[in-house]
This record gives structure tokens, C-alpha cells and sequence, in this order.
């Protein structure tokens, strides 16, 4: 969903109608938000995961497997850990996004949650009722349960919940690092400032068949007005502060929704501690003298891999629902007119948009180097 939402504000300035959705669940938003503010973060999942069960409109026929891969969780390690850090994901999509990289920390020691935004995790049409003061206090809350059960607090975050992350870990000085993913800081458009306009003139930027169980596809407008919020938000921080902890950041040069040079360019004025890294997965920037930065080729043609996603870092290879084998393909990636190939193994991989000559490009959802992500994890975090 996000990566066409550039694409589909521009053209909402120069509509004259509304887009209708169709008459279905999807598209009427529930009665309430779930609450938030829990005493303990088992009572939150429990309550939430029973809000997901009375609220969802199931897409499939595994109920189960919908709920379970939608619901806020949390990963102990075998023995007590002194390190804890909280996941907060993107807009439309679900804390099982973090589920491989959690996997991997909570067996290096660290105790991990992975929280769900309200709005998410039912229905495209719950993003029309939450605001950010919402998100901020959910985020603000579970940061400050985690505080208290371990030394040191780490956030983490994908797209909007890497602008969410950033902009706590600005004002908490709690955090100890983070570790942020295509975070969402600098939007490559120009007419997203609008959208909080254009949400109450329509109700709708995008509507799509919704298949994907971990992913909304449909946008309400007021979505696409959060987000800019906060972009809005970090922006503001980041031109007044810096970031002395450690972070990551990852960054793909064809990312389809963001602007990774400003990004690139952040990570170097904003985030001066020498054990931060940046992973920009493309061609190696020009005039680039920063140590700190590791460039790795995104054009892999033995493996049918064109360009990097928005995405993708966040999944392994042998993920069950993303993976290189995994049960869900994301055919449709702006290639209107451009037909399916017959044959599946002659099938490439890109960001959202990717075309070229007799190659259908499907979106790449995993990394093939997600083992050397966790080493980069590991070296951030001093793990390694």
C-alpha cells in the first residue's frame, strides 16, 4: 500500500469526485480502538488479541493464522535478559513484521515486544480512527513498561514506526539505541503535506482487492495524514537535535516512497556516534567518505533480483508468509498492462515499480542478506 501512496496523492489533487469503496466490512471501521495502557504487557496482548477477534473482517479461511500474524507479541530469551527493545511497525502493516529479526535477538538474549499501532490489525478502514496522540501514547507507554524490566531500553522501528521511534527516543532519555528500518523520515513527495486537507474532503486515497493477511492494501486518507504527521513531527526534531546513542538504519536506493540520499544524509549530520552503521542496499553513493556506511549490491540477476523494496530488509529468506518460497507473491507492483509470466521461474524481483523489457517484476519481500543484517545488528547493539 504505502509505496503508491506518492502516486496516488498527486493524482487526488486533481480529482473532482470521491472514491467510493465497496459495500463490505473492510471498509467501515470498527466501534472503538483497543485499549492500550495495560498494567502488564501479557494483560495487552491478551486483550488485544480478543479486540482482533471481535473486530477483524477475516480475508481467509485460517482465523487463527489471521489473528495470530496481526497481534502485539513478545519473545523471552532462556535466561533473564538485561536488554529489552520494542518494535513498532509501519503504517498498514503488523507487528509479525518483526518477527524474524525478533527471533533472532531474543536467542542472542534480548527481551523483545512488537506492539500494534492502533487502527491496525482488522480493517483498512480502522486507520480513520486513531490519531497520532494515539500512537504516541502506546508507543510511550510499552517503551516505559519495558524500561522497567530491563537495564537497557532499545526501540526499533519500520517506515512510520521508524519516525514514531525516533521522535520518542528524542525526547526519552531511556533509550539507549535504535535500530530503524526505510525509516520514514523524508517522503519523495511533494503533495503529501495535503493530505491532512484532503482527508476531510475525501475518505479514500486508495482502494484495492484486500488478500494479504499481514498487510492492509486499501488506504483511507486519514492514514496518508498520519503518516505525514509524523514525518512532520521528526523532521522538526531532527532539525533541532541529535541522536548521540547508537542506530542503524537501513535504506534502499530504489526505495519507491522515500528520499534515501536525505535519509543517507541525516544518518551523517543527525547521528554522529561512531558505532552507528547505515546499510544502503544499491550502487555505492558518490563522494561517499563515511565509514560508518556499508553500500551492498541490490542487483542480484542469479538469485532475479532487479532492485531492493521498501520492505524487504525486514524478512529472511525462509520466511513461511514473505519468503523466498513463501506462500504470499505480491504480483501486482505498478506494472499495469504488463502480463503474468507463465512460467514462475522466470519471475524477477524489485521495488514497487520496477520494469523492464520481458521481466515481470513481482515485489521482493525478503533479504538475502538477512544473516548479514543480524551481524549489523549485533556489531550497533555490541552483541558482536
Amino acid at each position: 500500500m504505502l509505496p503508491r501512496l506518492g502516486v496516488l496523492l498527486s493524482a487526488l489533487v486533481f480529482l473532482v469526485s470521491c472514491t467510493v469503496p465497496p459495500d463490505s466490512p473492510l471498509f467501515q471501521s470498527s466501534d472503538n480502538l483497543p485499549p492500550y495502557n495495560q498494567d502488564s504487557f501479557d494483560q495487552y496482548v491478551r486483550d488485544t488479541r480478543a479486540w482482533i477477534a471481535d473486530n477483524r473482517a477475516f480475508i481467509s479461511d485460517d482465523r487463527n493464522l489471521e489473528i495470530q500474524l496481526n497481534m502485539p507479541f513478545e519473545l523471552r530469551p532462556d535466561k533473564p535478559a538485561k536488554r529489552g527493545i520494542l518494535f513498532v511497525h509501519g503504517l498498514g502493516s503488523s507487528p509479525w513484521y518483526f518477527m524474524d529479526i525478533a527471533t533472532a535477538m531474543a536467542n542472542d538474549g534480548w527481551l523483545v515486544r512488537s506492539i500494534l499501532l492502533p487502527g491496525h490489525g482488522t480493517r483498512p478502514a480502522d486507520l480513520m480512527l486513531p490519531d497520532n496522540e494515539d500512537w504516541e501514547k502506546t508507543i510511550a507507554h510499552h517503551a516505559n513498561l519495558l524500561a522497567n524490566e530491563v537495564d537497557e531500553l532499545w526501540l526499533g522501528g519500520f517506515s512510520t514506526g521508524g519516525n514514531l521511534v525516533t521522535s520518542h527516543a528524542l525526547r526519552d532519555e531511556n533509550v539507549a539505541g535504535l535500530l530503524l528500518f526505510s525509516p520514514g523520515f523524508y517522503p519523495n513527495n511533494d503533495y503529501l503535506f495535503l493530505a491532512p486537507a484532503i482527508s476531510y474532503l475525501w475518505d479514500w486515497v486508495d482502494i484495492d482487492d484486500e488478500d494479504n493477511i499481514v498487510t492492509y492494501q486499501s488506504l483511507p486518507t486519514r492514514g496518508a495524514a498520519l503518516y505525514y504527521r509524523s514525518v512532520s513531527t521528526v523532521q522538526k526534531h531532527l532539525e533541532t537535535a541529535r541522536f548521540d546513542k547508537p542506530v542503524l538504519i537501513t535504506m534502499s536506493q530504489h526505495d519507491s516512497v522515500l528520499d534515501p540520499n536525505a535519509t543517507l544524509n541525516a544518518f551523517q549530520t543527525r547521528f554522529p556516534n561512531q558505532k552507528s552503521r547505515f546499510v544502503w542496499y544499491g550502487d555505492t553513493p558518490q563522494n561517499l567518505d563515511d565509514p560508518r556506511v556499508t553500500a551492498l549490491a541490490s542487483n542480484l540477476p542469479d538469485r532475479r533480483i532487479s532492485t531492493f523494496s521498501h520492505m524487504n530488509v525486514l524478512f529472511a529468506p525462509e520466511n513461511a508468509y514473505y519468503g523466498e518460497a513463501g506462500r504470499y507473491i505480491m504480483f501486482e507492483n505498478g506494472q499495469d498492462g504488463i502480463p503474468l509470466p507463465d512460467d514462475p521461474e522466470t519471475l524477477w524481483f524489485g521495488a514497487w515499480g520496477q520494469i523492464a523489457a520481458e521481466k515481470y517484476h513481482a515485489r521482493l519481500t525478503w533479504n538475502p542478506y538477512f544473516l548479514e543484517l543480524l551481524d549489523n545488528i549485533r556489531e550497533v547493539t555490541g552483541d558482536s
